[in-house]
């Protein structure tokens, strides 16, 4: 009982800490990171609404640089107002597990990212904080992060991204869940699916998908997200 009520006031304190702008439907992060992993991962979302149709895809490399720490770097190419698609940004991202799995009754991870503009000076600076709990065959993972936005086009401001996903372990490969994604005029929700196919010691495919309706407003907005990633 008092687990429940103290993950209840987690979600609602995040839920209430959460200020950024814009749509932060992406990856809902894990926190756990296998020792000499490596990794590839392709990345696809698809958002529309009443009045915008975009397009934009991660194509990433990661590498386990300590027993509990991922290196990851992408390329983000984007479908502008123009219809061309290109890359647009550079991203570099720092996984660290701070706790093993079961260790305590709560998993922790943080996470850092850094993402550049090709053509311009503008950068954002992602903290975060990442938690999963097992509840027998389900499990429920939290992200909290903080984001910072500067350079030549961008005000420098502090925003926050939360998100939230509940998944049933039906099988490896097959695992139905819910995610949640809020920030600052955008609250959405929708079903999603993963799953993880194992071969050869730690190699193996995770497949991800969901489709994100926003609830907040009547305009229409859905994301498409799909994601692969390679691990051996």
């Amino acid at each position: 009982m008092k687990q429940s009520r103290l993950m209840s006031v987690l979600f609602l304190l995040a839920l209430r800490s959460v200020w950024g702008d814009g749509i932060v439907v992406d990856k809902v992060y894990h926190p756990y990171v296998l020792a000499n992993e490596r990794e590839f991962e392709w990345r696809l979302m698809s958002m529309k609404d009443t009045d915008f149709n975009g397009l934009a895809q991660s194509f990433g490399y990661g590498h386990s640089i300590a027993e509990n720490v991922m290196l990851e770097g992408y390329i983000i190419a984007e479908r502008g107002a123009d219809n061309d698609f290109a890359v647009q940004s550079y991203e570099l991202e720092l996984r660290w597990m701070m706790t093993e799995q079961g260790q305590y009754w709560l998993d922790f991870g943080s996470m850092f990212e850094l993402e550049k503009s090709r053509e311009l000076d503008n950068y954002e600076a992602t903290f975060g904080f990442i938690a999963e709990k097992e509840f027998t065959k389900t499990s429920l993972t939290l992200n909290l992060f903080a984001v910072r936005e500067w350079g030549d086009t961008l005000e420098s401001e502090w925003e926050s991204e939360f998100r939230m996903k509940y998944r049933y372990r039906y099988m490896p490969e097959v695992q139905p869940a819910i995610e949640l994604y809020a920030g600052e005029d955008y609250l959405g929700i929708g079903p999603a699916f993963m799953g993880i196919i194992r071969f050869d010691g730690q190699e193996q495919l995770k497949w991800e998908a969901g489709f994100i309706t926003e609830v907040a407003h009547s305009n229409n907005n859905h994301t498409l997200r799909l994601a692969l990633e390679y691990e051996f």
